[in-house]
């Protein structure tokens, strides 16, 4: 797959503004779900982690105890591209279809 044009800085903060829950850091994009329960942060890492085989784009995540942190950013093009825009969108879907899932 030919490598994603990164975005420009307007770009970046367009997108975000339809990711409120979403925060910049440096070339990355960064959300931390805190769930009710550690099997509930078990099952949201599950299901991110099929969208991002289908997408095959692939978030860093990190589970402690109920939060789960993900990062994204597109290591082919070094920086953020649509595609990291693109799966924040669809882990704030798969975030919200889990009850009890909230930003920490």
């Amino acid at each position: 797959m030919p490598y994603a044009p990164l975005l420009t800085d307007p770009e970046i903060d367009e997108g975000l503004r339809k990711l409120p829950d979403w925060e910049r850091d440096g070339g990355w994009i960064v959300r931390t779900i805190r769930c009710p329960t550690f099997p509930t942060a078990i099952e949201l890492v599950d299901r991110v982690a099929d969208a991002a085989e289908e997408a095959n784009h692939h978030p860093d995540i990190a589970i402690s105890w109920r939060n789960v942190t993900f990062r994204l950013t597109t290591k082919a093009s070094g920086g953020l591209t649509t595609r990291d825009l693109a799966m924040a969108g669809t882990i704030d879907r798969l975030a919200a279809d889990l009850p009890g899932a909230a930003n920490r």
